[in-house]
């Protein structure tokens, strides 16, 4: 089992910044893959980035590139998204997400959640 905690979530005005951290525990290392996903109320979980642990490969949603950046602590099996110049498209809940498999970028894929940190930005 693997759990995941994130945190860092809050309050921004519109062009502001917001640093989410993603703390995973148990077995972290048979989760080569790892996520940050996004749900507003109502509507599907959206991907929003990913990174591949060993590689330190970084992928992106359109709607955050460049402006939202995914690293890891690996000494520390945690994970951050660096969000910049936000917007109130951006509010929503952010979910910390991690896959057993080669890929973590869709939610049928992932095999752990964390529990949600809520984002809200103002205009």
């Amino acid at each position: 089992q693997v759990q995941l905690v994130e945190s860092g979530g809050g309050s921004v005005q519109a062009g502001g910044s917001l640093r989410l951290s993603c703390a995973a525990s148990g077995y972290a290392y048979q989760t080569p893959c790892m996520s940050w996903f996004r749900q507003d109320p109502g509507k599907e979980r959206d991907w929003v980035a990913t990174i591949y642990r060993s590689l330190d490969r970084t992928y992106y949603a359109d709607s955050v590139k460049g402006r939202f950046t995914i690293s890891q602590d690996s000494a520390k099996n945690t994970m951050f998204l660096q969000m910049n110049s936000l917007k109130p498209e951006d509010a929503a809940m952010y979910y910390c997400a991690a896959g057993r498999g080669s890929q973590c970028s869709k939610s049928a894929y992932v095999d752990y959640w964390g529990q949600g940190t809520q984002v809200t930005v103002s205009s």
